[in-house]
């Protein structure tokens, strides 16, 4: 999540920097939340949000925290910090870099630790509890923020301080120059008829993006398809319809069925053989939330663009990436113009393909969106000789969890990991672990929701429950959402390749939160640009292909045999099947992003289908059988808040990924030393010091985009 001096309730809702890009495929929604955290006990004097959890590093405390307690300790949060801040602005000292940025960073204990709890459980068990709340709170949440970063006197303090930074070095300096920026950005030096209409602004954003977010979330409750026939879902695997069975009981609905992904192309496109189904599946995908959220989409991208200007930017592209490693709409433009033709080549190739295989299959129709991952899968089987029922019994979500990914985690860094079964959890199938460095000190806290259930927001994403800072002593406690189907009752879970990559992706975000070592909260861990904050993430998907981490997790769930060699050859030869869809996908997605946000205040759209059309055919890329990975009404990363025109940062970032990997990878590869230098300048270092600069006392220099090409397979 993006944090400011206090963490905005948008940003907070969505979480999207630590939000992997990687939609974990699910079928089915589980069941129905019961826990503690969703009951309606009355208020009482001695609500848990309001004092420090006694648990181990301040952990919340779950079974104990009750909806009805969110509101007042809200109030008295918001309470508590205006006091605090009083004190600040109103101390007849002059400005110091102790008396006022060191203080602001104390501030707001009751409104960080309510916030932190309530707007990461709303998108993990959401219900009409939560929403109202969030509807309740966020416009005051709204009006708090800018109350801080509108106040001419707290700005002025912030400012001498800032004006005298030349005394200051290191993690200080940087503190107060992200402090000064964030209010300058914010409207602090706009004249006060201009901070009234800045006010406005931010209230009608935060009002309609919540609204958005809301119809989203409602989407992958409402927007599901039930079949009654049986012989309609031949193609799938006896556990995926096993899982549609209870996923229709569970909902109370008889027959199976089908809940969306996060993405356009949903995962059961590529194992349906009825045509008719797959249309269906994949225009009740690709057109939901069109009615209650196209007007919104509108209304978002506009007051953002006379926000834009209020500021002195000609958009919000150019507002949004002032403070981005890129910088500049023109150089994104400019690195997704480059790709985009490229990518383009390659997917009409695979399409040719493709073609070919509907044609070999007796069928004359044309390639159409719905068909392309069902017709891809026969070419990767035909190319390969692998399917996912082949490679999916390898991969057991325990042994992967176990014997892949910590065992990797164990090789690369010496830590350990153990489960810590005392402490509460939000939800039955929700583990907590505490991890350990190699020396047996305690590193924090790591949670994992693993399975997809009903209440829960689509995709996958990592975020912090408690930040490290060595100023405040806390330690990490972090967690890790995913969407895995959860399987029939005695099943085993057994997870597809993309899946397994989803898992390694979001715990890359774990460890950066996890081995913070940072002074100051408002620099720590995964608080860095959002075109930066996807490189640790990415870098560490690469280690699940690793064949030292295979060899010790691909084995089968009955016989505990390992994966054979000429299976795991075609798996790995496979990884960068289907690219070129992959990347004109997200590219197709990136320049959406992109284009809402270089509208000037005055542009005027009237229907969302026509700009999204006119905005990719501008950049080469309206291309029928490949639609956007995400279309603009379920577009979360852009409109829920966090990512507007930044969904660029998972291309731009991966550049880093591949890069560092290759790097490591020419130096020994898995080993603690490599482990331990990546650990030391880019996990351990937050947003404490210059970015490039990180990774550059990593690699001994900037990052190339060879690698990147290599990896998705555009070069040989």
């Amino acid at each position: 999540m993006r944090k400011t001096l206090i963490t905005t309730a948008v940003s907070a809702a969505l979480m999207l920097s630590a939000c992997s890009e990687q939609s974990a495929n699910t079928s089915a929604a589980a069941e129905t939340v019961e826990a503690s955290t969703m009951t309606q006990a009355p208020a009482t004097a001695e609500n848990v949000l309001l004092t420090p959890s006694p648990l181990q590093y301040m952990a919340p405390q779950f079974d104990k925290i009750t909806t009805s307690e969110y509101l007042p300790a809200f109030e008295q949060g918001i309470k508590e910090h205006n006091a605090e801040l009083a004190a600040i602005t109103n101390n007849s000292e002059a400005a110091t870099f102790d008396n006022t940025i060191v203080a602001l960073e104390k501030t707001g204990a009751i409104l960080d630790r309510t916030q932190r709890v309530f707007f990461n459980l709303s998108g993990l068990i959401s219900d009409d509890n939560f929403t109202s709340i969030e509807e309740q709170i966020v416009p005051k949440l709204t009006a708090h923020q800018d109350n801080i970063y509108l106040d001419d006197k707290l700005f002025a303090r912030i400012q001498a301080v800032y004006k005298n930074k030349a005394t200051l070095t290191g993690e200080d300096l940087r503190l107060v120059e992200v402090y000064y920026d964030r209010f300058v950005r914010a409207g602090a030096k706009l004249s006060n008829a201009d901070k009234t209409k800045m006010r406005e602004l931010n209230g009608e954003l935060a009002k309609f993006e919540t609204s958005f977010s809301q119809n989203v979330l409602k989407s992958f409750k409402d927007d599901v398809i039930v079949v009654t026939d049986k012989a309609m879902l031949d193609g799938l695997s006896d556990s995926d319809i096993a899982s549609l069975a209870a996923a229709a009981k569970d909902a109370g609905k008889t027959g199976y069925m089908i809940t969306l992904v996060n993405t356009t192309t949903q995962p059961l496109l590529s194992s349906l053989k009825n045509r008719d189904l797959r249309k269906q599946l994949w225009e009740t995908s690709a057109y939901r939330a069109m009615d209650t959220n196209a007007p919104l989409n509108i209304k978002i991208a506009q007051l953002r663009a006379q926000k834009a200007e209020l500021l002195g930017y000609p958009t919000w592209a150019a507002y949004s990436l002032g403070d981005q490693m890129a910088k500049t709409p023109e150089a994104v433009y400019e690195i997704l113009d480059d790709l985009a033709p490229k990518a383009l080549v390659k997917a009409k190739v695979e399409a040719a393909d493709i073609q070919a295989e509907i044609v070999k299959d007796g069928k004359d129709f044309k390639l159409e969106p719905w068909d392309w991952a069902y017709y891809a899968e026969k070419v990767r089987k035909a190319k390969y000789d692998l399917d996912d029922g082949q490679v999916k019994p390898y991969f057991e979500m325990n042994t992967v969890l176990n014997d892949g990914l910590f065992f990797a985690m164990n090789k690369l860094y010496g830590i350990t990991v153990k489960p810590r079964t005392d402490l509460p959890v939000w939800q039955e199938d929700v583990t907590a672990y505490e991890i350990f460095n190699k020396d047996g000190s305690s590193i924090g806290l790591f949670y994992l929701d693993p399975y997809a259930r009903q209440g829960k927001r689509g995709g996958a994403w990592m975020d912090e429950l408690v930040s490290q800072s060595f100023l405040k002593g806390t330690k990490p406690v972090v967690y890790n959402a995913l969407n895995i189907p959860k399987p029939a009752d005695g099943q085993p879970t057994l997870m597809t390749f993309d899946e397994v990559s989803t898992m390694f992706h979001e715990f890359g975000h774990a460890i950066h939160g996890l081995f913070s070592q940072v002074n100051y909260p408002s620099l720590a861990g995964t608080l860095t640009a959002r075109d930066f904050v996807e490189f640790p993430s990415q870098a560490n998907e690469d280690w699940s292909i690793d064949p030292q981490v295979l060899a010790n997790y691909a084995k089968h769930y009955k016989t505990g045999e390992p994966i054979p060699a000429e299976l795991l050859a075609k798996v790995l030869k496979s990884h960068t099947f289907n690219q070129g869809f992959g990347t004109v996908e997200y590219l197709a997605a990136a320049l959406l992003d992109m284009e809402w946000h270089s509208i000037t205040s005055d542009t005027e759209i009237t229907d969302v289908a026509t700009f999204e059309k006119q905005a990719l055919a501008k950049h080469g890329l309206d291309y029928t059988p490949v639609p956007p990975r995400y279309k603009t009404t379920y577009f979360s990363h852009s409109f829920g808040g966090g990512y507007s025109a930044g969904y660029y940062a998972y291309l731009w970032t991966e550049v880093f990924a591949a890069d560092a990997f290759s790097y490591m990878m020419d130096n020994g590869g898995l080993t603690l030393e490599n482990g331990q230098k990546y650990r030391d300048t880019i996990l351990s270092k937050g947003n404490s010091q210059d970015l490039m600069q990180d990774y550059i006392d990593f690699t001994g220099k900037k990052p190339s985009t060879d690698a990147l090409l290599k990896r998705r397979g555009l070069v040989n």
